[in-house]
């Protein structure tokens, strides 16, 4: 059974862009470049044909996958989340016990995670400690390098 995934609106929209991209742009160079090599003769000693077609396996996988988490995504309707407690698209203000830095991270679904924006995904270790958390908490969290203790400061939409 596949793995339900929650986005937002905008992180569908992403997805199906990508897929898009893949199958009306990708896929038809592959195909190009297999045909150009195929072209070139011989197609056991053919490095570029070799090439090319693990380039279209790796591609077709990667559109299966994608196809996959969209067939398996659920939008989450923003209106009803509350920020009683951490859950998924709520956005945290966490401070760091041990040296009294503050953060603050929106969790999100895997695929849109992106570090820069300080969007962390649900999966992530911090964010599986983090969530069912009230304001005044403190998390103990098990990371690479030994366990941290965060304290939720604020929890907002």
């Amino acid at each position: 059974m596949a793995k339900v995934s929650y986005v937002t609106e905008q992180g569908l929209e992403k997805l199906k862009k990508e897929l898009e991209q893949l199958e009306t742009v990708e896929r038809p160079k592959i195909s190009q470049q297999i045909a150009e090599a195929r072209d070139k003769g011989d197609l056991s000693e053919n490095a570029e044909y070799d090439a090319a077609k693990e380039a279209q396996g790796m591609l077709e996988m990667k559109i299966s996958k994608l196809k996959d988490t969209i067939a398996n995504s659920r939008v989450l309707d923003q209106s009803k989340l509350n920020t009683s407690s951490v859950q998924i698209l709520n956005k945290v203000k966490i401070k760091n016990k041990k040296n009294n830095a503050i953060m603050e991270y929106t969790i999100v679904s895997e695929s849109e995670a992106n570090l820069k924006e300080r969007k962390i995904s649900v999966n992530t270790p911090i964010a599986k400690g983090l969530l069912g958390k009230k304001v005044g908490d403190v998390a103990e969290i098990e990371v690479p390098n030994g366990k941290m203790e965060f304290e939720v400061i604020e929890i907002s939409l």
